[in-house]
């Protein structure tokens, strides 16, 4: 299966949906579109049940230079002085929905990797900070670009990326707008691994993206949402809450043929997750 956008292309194959930006002339920029296209597609993707993991990518030297300038026109930066205050609350609103196009990745049903080369830039960072595993190229880097052009990342890096990495270098990368290296990004913990090149990169990716594919999609999408939910709670109710959802979502069918599988040394058979209806 193959969709096509204006910013990307979307594949699906063996369980295994691929989202690969394909504006390497403009860097990955994202453009107005892009902000409605990606939740679109992710949540398309998660609701239909069938793909077990999604990988993203980018064509060209970066992964993404972060928002276009055409995006900050379009949300009324350049707003009506005689009426700030109502400016700024239609702001908040458009600001909202940019917010909610990397939320549907967080939200998304099945895991999200990320394979980056080149830059991850502003809103970059903010988009793969939403996902679930991140991989770099060697001369991978990421950049809170925000703070160098007068402003607060406000789409998505500190709720999330103080989760990934020390408070510590969040503080440093956020004010003084410095790159991250991949291979300093790996160190503290922001990305899984560093390989040589991209092509090597996006084959370790799809093989990773492979190994989580064969498993149970009830279990693995169960692991994502524990691991979603446990960020500032305490032990005990997040083993209640894990408990609560295996006395709710334990399969017997999956437990047997997981096991069948493993002792007749072939590849386990599970069922999809079944659709979404967000509408009668």
């Amino acid at each position: 299966m193959s969709d096509s956008y204006e910013c990307f292309t979307v594949e699906t194959s063996e369980k295994i949906a691929h989202l690969r930006f394909t504006r390497p002339e403009k860097a990955n920029s994202m453009i107005p579109s892009f902000w409605t296209e990606l939740p679109d597609a992710v949540t398309s993707l998660s609701d239909a049940g069938e793909a077990r993991v999604l990988v993203i990518s980018a064509e060209g030297k970066h992964f993404s230079s972060g928002m276009d300038i055409s995006v900050f026109m379009q949300g009324g930066v350049d707003a009506d002085p005689a009426n700030p205050h109502v400016d700024a609350e239609r702001f908040v609103h458009f600001l909202k929905g940019l917010q909610d196009a990397f939320t549907a990745l967080e939200e998304a049903r099945m895991p999200v990797l990320c394979a980056i080369q080149g830059g991850a830039i502003g809103a970059g960072v903010d988009l793969v900070s939403a996902a679930d595993c991140r991989y770099a190229t060697a001369d991978a880097f990421f950049v809170i670009q925000e703070t160098e052009v007068g402003m607060t990342a406000d789409v998505g890096t500190y709720p999330r990326l103080v989760r990934l990495i020390p408070e510590g270098w969040v503080r440093q990368l956020s004010y003084t707008a410095e790159r991250l290296p991949a291979a300093k990004a790996k160190e503290i913990g922001l990305v899984n691994e560093v390989y040589p090149d991209a092509e090597t990169m996006l084959n370790a990716v799809l093989e990773i993206a492979g190994r989580i594919a064969v498993h149970s999609p009830l279990a693995v999408t169960g692991c994502k949402r524990m691991i979603n939910y446990v960020p500032g709670r305490t032990t005990a109710d997040a083993l209640a809450h894990v408990a609560t959802w295996n006395a709710a979502m334990l399969r017997p069918d999956d437990l047997k043929e997981a096991f069948t599988a493993k002792m007749e040394k072939r590849t386990p058979k599970f069922d999809d997750l079944k659709p979404v209806r967000r509408r009668l």
